[in-house]
């Protein structure tokens, strides 16, 4: 049996990623590092933020994505799996806003390592509501990703953060990891 190198979330802005992330470091028997998109935005020259050629937020929450972007990204992805093949365990927080061409992106990525493809799904409603309270986003986004981000993609598990609270939904995915 092959050991899990590689847990790659995908969901809408507020479906509850990133709490998930801190609850699988917690139940995981092994130390597991946490990349997320938002990092990769953050690393982002301003220049490239709120730009045509980088990354945009319209008024109504919808990203926009340019090609430096996607140059920068596919250099960031790169490295992520260059982590893993090092020996470090990754768990991927993403939002795949191309859906299906996302999923190849990072399938390309992480070619050769062992990767359990995990869709954290979330009520529009309810991703809308925490999405308010953050403060943190445009309104809309999560209403515009909740569905939109899981089209064509292919998952070994789906969790639902809608009722499930993060560690049945840690331990649900942990329950997949080969350790």
């Amino acid at each position: 049996m092959v050991t899990s190198q590689v847990i790659v979330l995908n969901g809408g802005s507020s479906s509850g990623k990133s709490t998930l992330v801190r609850a699988l470091q917690s139940v995981l028997p092994d130390p597991w590092l946490a990349v997320a998109v938002d990092d990769f935005v953050e690393m982002l020259p301003a220049s490239l933020r709120d730009s045509e050629e980088g990354f945009d937020v319209a008024e109504d929450g919808a990203v926009v994505i340019g090609p430096e972007f996607r140059a920068l990204e596919a250099a960031w992805m790169t490295g992520v799996a260059a982590m893993a093949r090092a020996g470090a365990r990754v768990v991927i927080d993403d939002v795949f806003l191309g859906g299906a061409a996302s999923q190849a992106r990072w399938r390309e990525a992480l070619t050769g390592l062992d990767v359990l493809w995990v869709g954290v799904r979330c009520a529009s409603a309810v991703a809308a509501r925490r999405e308010e309270a953050r403060g943190d986003r445009a309104v809309g986004m999560a209403a515009l990703q909740a569905d939109a981000v899981h089209q064509g993609v292919a998952y070994d598990l789906e969790v639902d953060t809608t009722r499930a609270d993060p560690s049945a939904c840690a331990r649900a995915v942990a329950a997949r990891v080969r350790i």
